[in-house]
């Protein structure tokens, strides 16, 4: 079993891995920019080491400063959690080369899975539903044009790397096709030195549901159910839930089968994502992406699953097999997450970063808050706007919903704004409460809605 871990990330990820490490027993290391020293991850490690100034270019993205951390610490693996390095497939092969375990997939899933086009080919090859789309790269607008008269508008530009929505433009013409085709690429070479795009058909009505899937060197691969992300904002997720309300069991099983084929294509060893965009009218789903990491929304599936990923992560990692198999994972009630960013969102989600003067989280039955903030902290502008996680879970989606609506109304907060104040209104929202939304929902709603947090 591993025996000392460094956490290659910063903030509530951080944490996570150092309690489910501490519960077992694992040593753990943290890692801290020169801004970060306060942090409450450097306080709740056994021991911290500084890898750079606050840019995370010569930080958290410093390849050689985390791996001279590993080596001054004497660790036997590394957990990149998300963001920075956690896809990043060069990392992964210097932590092999240097004998250091890294607790994710390998360097060559990573790459095949990380890079879109190729992903989505491999999918085809395993008959998993893509979405209709170009065969391959998109190199000219003449090619784009081609495959749109080909597909039919509205189509999709979508870069082969990165995320987040960055090199993703829809089109619904041949003028507008030309623009996004160059802009989209164009963008996609700034955020990730790579302008490749390739083209979908632009599905108007959708959901996006993923599968939280797990496997091991031993050949077993399992799925622990769907999330829907679908709330999202400019293809930010803001809100999670499990399990979907807009599937039934039929398709949930054969969703979670399909899930499972996918895992096996690429023989995926520790925790992942499958990504699907699910076709309202058609009732259809389509692979979207792989993440080869584990979530940030990876607590909805532990609270109706009952099963600790980050634990399970080290167990596979330490090559040992999952601890169960999937005719042992059973689901129960109905869990959400509600990310809580230090942004306005009455004013177009304008960062919020300052002097936390005071914070009270939520507790009680069903409540589960996952952060690193605490009075006196200051959020920096420097990385991610997230601060807090807050998770609920009930015996049915109504009561998850009561409980989140207490929580975020109990959460207080002086010094910064947050989007909490989003959060209580959506909950109150009654075509929410249906269950009856989809991507474009938060687009439309906060349009019709004016948030006060007074």
């Amino acid at each position: 079993m591993i025996e000392k871990v460094l956490i290659a990330n910063r903030g509530e990820v951080a944490i996570r891995v150092i309690r489910a490490c501490r519960e077992i027993g694992i040593q753990t290391v943290a890692v801290f920019s020169d801004s970060d020293r306060d942090s409450l991850h450097v306080e709740l490690a056994d021991e911290s080491v500084c890898i750079g100034p606050v840019a995370s270019s010569e930080s958290y993205l410093k390849i050689a400063n985390i791996i001279s951390a590993a080596e001054i610490a004497d660790v036997d693996a590394i957990h990149p959690g998300y963001g920075f390095l956690a896809e990043n497939a060069h990392f992964a092969e210097i932590c092999e080369q240097c004998n250091i375990t890294f607790i994710g997939p390998t360097a060559q899933c990573i790459r095949q899975m990380g890079d879109k086009n190729l992903a989505r080919q491999t999918m085809m090859s395993a008959k998993v539903p893509v979405t209709p789309g170009s065969e391959g790269l998109i190199g000219t607008r003449d090619e784009a044009l081609g495959v749109a008269k080909e597909i039919g508008y509205p189509v999709l530009i979508k870069a082969v790397a990165g995320g987040g929505g960055k090199g993703m433009r829809v089109a619904h013409n041949d003028v507008s096709l030309v623009q996004a085709f160059m802009t989209a690429s164009a963008e996609a070479e700034r955020s990730f030195g790579n302008p490749e795009v390739y083209m979908e058909k632009f599905i108007e009505s959708s959901r996006h549901i993923e599968v939280q899937v797990l496997g091991d060197s031993h050949g077993n691969a399992v799925h622990v159910g769907e999330r829907d992300c679908s709330i999202q904002r400019r293809h930010q997720k803001l809100f999670e839930e499990a399990p979907s309300p807009a599937i039934n069991d039929s398709q949930r099983k054969k969703l979670g089968d399909i899930a499972v084929r996918a895992v096996k294509a690429v023989n995926y060893n520790n925790a992942g994502t499958v990504e699907f965009l699910y076709d309202i009218k058609a009732k259809e789903f389509y692979f979207m992406e792989m993440n080869t990491r584990i979530q940030v929304e990876h607590p909805v599936s532990e609270e109706i699953s009952g099963i600790d990923l980050i634990k399970e992560q080290l167990i596979i990692a330490s090559g040992e097999p999952m601890s169960f198999k999937q005719s042992e994972i059973k689901m129960s009630g109905h869990a959400m997450e509600f990310r809580v960013n230090a942004e306005d969102p009455s004013r177009k989600f304008q960062s919020s970063p300052g002097l936390v003067k005071s914070v009270h989280f939520p507790g009680g039955r069903g409540v589960r808050v996952d952060t690193f903030v605490y009075p006196g902290y200051e959020i920096l502008p420097f990385y991610d706007s997230m601060i807090a996680k807050i998770i609920t879970h009930g015996k049915d989606r109504a009561e998850a919903i009561s409980i989140m609506a207490r929580a975020l109304d109990e959460f207080m907060i002086d010094g910064i704004k947050t989007t909490a104040p989003l959060g209580c209104a959506l909950m109150a929202s009654d075509q929410f409460k249906r269950g009856d939304y989809d991507t474009g929902f938060l687009e439309k709603f906060m349009d019709d809605w004016q948030f006060d947090d007074s």
